[in-house]
């Protein structure tokens, strides 16, 4: 059923991470409610939003890697393409920005 998707074991532990972090903000909400807060986004956001927005702009960072990572090999002459944890590593610290600072 799933033989098409590339389920590598970055991939996985990215949506592992995901599951964990919803159910870890359902949690966190039904212990605490969330109040509006203006940080550096444009609009006043509840910590869903920022989560919301976070997972967004993770996948984009993913998604560019995988695009610029064959690239990346000719233009800096590597002998492999990177490692996809390079962009797990820095989703992961965007998403943790936009949730803290955002």
């Amino acid at each position: 059923m799933f033989e098409w998707m590339a389920w590598t074991t970055p991939v996985a532990v990215f949506f592992v991470c995901i599951a964990l972090m919803l159910i870890g903000m359902t949690v966190w909400e039904l212990k605490s409610p969330t109040t509006m807060r203006k940080g550096f986004l444009p609009m006043e956001t509840t910590r869903g939003d920022r989560l919301f927005v976070g997972l967004l702009s993770a996948a984009y960072v993913n998604l560019a890697f995988v695009g610029v990572s064959g690239r990346l090999t000719e233009w800096l002459s590597l002998e492999a393409e990177p490692s996809i944890w390079f962009s797990f590593v820095a989703s992961m610290a965007l998403l943790a920005w936009v949730m803290r600072k955002g």
